[in-house]
C-alpha cells in the first residue's frame, strides 16, 4: 500500500464536449471515471474524487468503489476549487498528493506505480511529474507532503501549476510509455480520433 494520496478532480463541467460528459464516456466497458478510479484504487492508495455538488451520473459511476467522494459547491470557479477541498481531506500520514486527471484513458496502474516509485526513490522530497516518451511534461504529478498546505491558496482554473512553478527546483520528470502521460480527451473530435485508434476499447 502506498501512502501517497491520489486526487482525481472530476467536478468540472465538460464545457467543450457539446453536451456530452467526457467522464461518463464508455471505455473498456465502464464509464471513464470509474475506470480511472479503479486503477488508482488498485495501488492500495487513499483515493479522493471531487464531484459536482448533489446527485450526478459521475457519482453513480463510482457506486461500490471505496473512493472518498468530495462534493465541490464552488466547482464553477475552476480546478482550484477541487484541489483546495481535496487537499484539506488528505490524511495526516500521507507522504504526498498525486493529481490524477480523470480524462486520461491511456494512463495505466503500472504508469502510476512508476511515478510513485520515482517519488519514493527521491525520498519523497521532490515533485515528480510524468512526461511523454519524448519528455513533454504531462500527468500525473505528485507533490510532497510539505507542499500540500499551499493548495489552500490556489485560485482559478490552472490547477496546481503555480505550486509547480514556484518549486521547480524540486521538480523531476519520469517518462511514461508513448503518449500515456499526455492523452486527455476534452472534445468530441478528440474522442472520435482516440476511438478510431483504439477500436477494442
Amino acid at each position: 500500500m502506498t501512502q501517497v494520496t491520489i486526487v482525481i478532480p472530476a467536478a468540472g463541467a465538460s464545457r467543450r464536449m457539446a453536451g456530452r460528459d467526457k467522464l461518463i464516456e464508455p471505455v473498456d466497458g465502464a464509464p471513464l471515471l470509474r475506470g480511472v478510479a479503479a486503477r488508482a484504487l488498485a495501488l492500495g492508495a487513499d483515493v479522493l474524487v471531487t464531484l459536482p455538488d448533489g446527485p450526478s451520473p459521475r457519482a453513480d459511476a463510482l457506486a461500490g468503489l471505496p473512493a472518498r467522494c468530495i462534493p465541490v459547491p464552488d466547482a464553477s470557479e475552476g480546478m482550484s476549487a477541487s484541489l483546495r477541498l481535496a487537499a484539506r481531506a488528505v490524511r495526516s500520514d500521507s507522504t504526498g498528493l498525486m493529481i490524477l486527471p480523470a480524462d486520461m484513458p491511456d494512463l495505466t496502474a503500472a504508469d502510476m506505480r512508476l511515478v510513485i516509485s520515482a517519488f519514493e526513490t527521491a525520498n519523497r522530497d521532490f515533485i515528480v511529474q510524468a512526461a511523454g516518451a519524448d519528455g513533454t511534461p504531462g500527468h500525473p504529478v505528485i507533490f510532497p507532503a510539505d507542499l500540500i498546505t499551499q493548495f489552500a491558496d490556489l485560485t482559478g482554473d490552472h490547477g496546481a501549476r503555480a505550486i509547480l512553478q514556484t518549486n521547480r527546483a524540486r521538480l523531476i520528470r519520469v517518462a511514461l510509455p508513448g503518449n500515456n502521460a499526455l492523452t486527455d480527451l476534452d472534445t468530441p473530435d478528440a474522442w472520435t480520433l482516440w476511438r478510431a485508434n483504439n477500436p477494442d476499447r
